[in-house]
């Protein structure tokens, strides 16, 4: 006899019960009879809202992602409309990308949400992030919701909601909602559908978000742009519904696409990530581009929020930038293009998060705009643009590839920062210089960031349980030193406490909660650790920087940075 704990016992019965079809019950039953460790994996715990929304492993139980555990989500949601716009005829706008189940998973929740009387407009097919952003603000919904798991493995899916302002869930509906959702038993959701009040949408608000993407990402004359050869590859996800377009409608002709990755799957079986923070990711690009001689190559994530880059160093040869490089490059653009047209009036800001690069504190005070930093996710960058109206929003980006320009969509784009990317290397180019060289001036200008981002996987029960350990020891017992260096601020997001080591002085710190610590030594590293809400990841977050005084002098330079990382990694333990 297999002996199961009361509390899970309770959780597996519940599924037993007539609110749940047949077929569930028995892959339960025979999860039982055969699988005790997978059971439990499948329903220790609810699946909770992250920094990019839910997302989790596809399959049957409470810590999954199935047609229950979304039904109930969607079942809450309406619930909660219903009782902020209580006279409102009420709308919703959903989206789904390449993954496994996304398409009928959609059609679950527009069926809730109609069973429920609320109006739907359901793209007919696969579609991006952004696009679903700017959609419910485009037809005036009061949320929205995208079926994706971003760039997680090919068993993961999920569910991110927006709000009416195009953004995700922020503090207070996020944990309203959550607390609708957790007090709903499974047996009231309500599955019968109201077809009536599905409208299925498609190329109409594709015509609108391309125009407004290429509204306000272009800014370069036609014959620049016509010496510019690009090289695209979608990753089997949905950015090849829109990029290409967009490109394009942008006056890029030179655009060569990797065939091989450009049909939508959900098994992403030429990548081994679908992820373009990976370099093995955009190895079939590199290839196509080294063979034509490209001058930019490109690569989004499935549900094309993220977008990686990589450009020709000055000895020619192809390199993938990070997040931060990618990041201060497009900001500077963007503020040039600003300053440029007499839109500089220090009422602008840039928007960045607390893992990201300084260097983006230093382009904001070089303009004398402000930079905002917020926590990890785009979600913050789009609440400062809603409880700041009336300053004006240039652009910002976070380290994990993510960057949004303008308002016009309020979350990560990666169809406009495409679009950006290449407008950024048309006018260096046609300048004698590149989108590479571009990033070295910055450097001599503002000194030399250079980041590197550690994660360390730790999956099911007891990987969760070893990186809360790891938090729990951090605090417990703080480095005093990094590498030979004094910490002389610690920073801990949990207790909203700053204190200078140095004095012992502490203040408070002015932005929400979240499970992150951030080491500032003496001489000017930042390591920060964090959880990700996202992943079974533990993620360390290392900065160091210096001055740069000549382009010539940066390679040496940049190796002394490295090797100065690798010592603090080695000091640390993280190798």
């Amino acid at each position: 006899m297999i002996y199961i704990e009361p509390e899970l016992l309770e959780r597996v019965n519940t599924w037993l019960t007539p609110a749940f079809d047949t077929d569930t019950q028995d892959y339960i039953k025979n999860l039982i009879a055969d699988n005790p460790k997978e059971l439990k994996e499948s329903f220790y715990k609810d699946l909770e809202f992250g920094t990019g929304g839910m997302r989790g492993i596809m399959g049957i139980g409470t810590n999954r992602i199935n047609k229950y555990t979304l039904g109930k989500n969607t079942q809450g949601l309406s619930n909660y409309l219903h009782k902020v716009f209580p006279d409102e005829n009420i709308k919703v706008a959903i989206a789904y990308d390449c993954r496994h189940n996304s398409k009928s998973l959609a059609k679950v929740v527009a069926d809730v949400f109609s069973a429920n009387n609320i109006e739907v407009f359901l793209f007919e097919d696969l579609r991006t992030t952004p696009e679903l952003s700017f959609t419910v603000k485009h037809l005036d919904c009061h949320c929205g919701i995208v079926l994706t798991a971003s760039h997680n493995p090919p068993e993961y899916n999920g569910y991110k909601v927006y709000w009416q302002d195009g953004g995700q869930l922020v503090p207070p509906q996020d944990a309203a909602i959550i607390s609708e959702i957790q007090s709903l038993d499974y047996s009231e959701i309500k599955f019968e559908a109201n077809e009536k009040l599905i409208h299925l949408i498609g190329k109409d608000v594709d015509d609108a978000f391309i125009n407004a993407s290429v509204k306000n990402g272009s800014f370069t004359s036609q014959e620049a742009k016509d010496n510019l050869k690009i090289v695209f590859t979608s990753l089997h996800g949905t950015s090849i519904t829109t990029i290409p377009e967009t490109l394009n409608r942008a006056g890029y002709k030179q655009v060569y696409i990797v065939e091989e990755q450009r049909e939508p799957n959900g098994d992403f079986p030429t990548a081994k990530s679908p992820n373009p923070e990976e370099p093995e990711a955009l190895k079939m690009a590199l290839n196509l581009a080294n063979k034509i001689n490209a001058d930019i190559v490109i690569g989004t994530d499935p549900d094309s929020d993220r977008l990686g880059v990589a450009v020709r160093n000055n000895n020619n040869e192809l390199v993938l930038l990070n997040g931060n490089q990618t990041m201060v490059v497009m900001t500077d653009f963007l503020l040039q293009q600003w300053q440029k047209n007499g839109k500089l009036d220090g009422n602008e800001f840039i928007g960045s998060t607390i893992v990201s690069t300084p260097m983006m504190q230093e382009l904001a005070d070089s303009y004398k705009v402000e930079c905002k930093i917020g926590l990890t996710g785009f979600k913050w960058i789009a609440k400062m643009i809603k409880d700041f109206p009336n300053q004006d929003f240039v652009g910002g980006g976070e380290e994990s590839f993510g960057f949004m320009v303008g308002d016009f969509v309020r979350d990560k784009d990666a169809v406009t920062a495409t679009l950006l990317a290449c407008e950024i290397a048309t006018q260096a180019k046609a300048n004698d210089s590149s989108f590479y060289q571009e990033l070295l001036k910055l450097y001599v200008k503002h000194g030399l960031y250079k980041e590197r981002l550690i994660s360390i996987t730790k999956k099911g029960i007891e990987g969760a349980n070893e990186i809360k350990q790891m938090m729990i020891d951090a605090r417990k017992s703080p480095f005093a030193e990094i590498n030979g260096s004094k910490v002389i601020r610690l920073e801990d997001y949990q207790s909203s406490v700053s204190k200078n080591m140095v004095t012992g002085e502490e203040s408070q710190i002015m932005i929400p909660k979240s499970n992150v610590l951030i080491y500032y030594t003496e001489d000017g590293s930042k390591i920060a650790l964090r959880p990700s809400g996202t992943e079974p990841k533990i993620k360390f977050y290392i900065s160091t920087n210096t001055a740069l005084k000549n382009v010539s002098d940066f390679t040496d330079v940049e190796q002394t940075l490295e090797t100065k990382i690798d010592a603090i990694i080695k000091d640390m333990k993280l190798n």
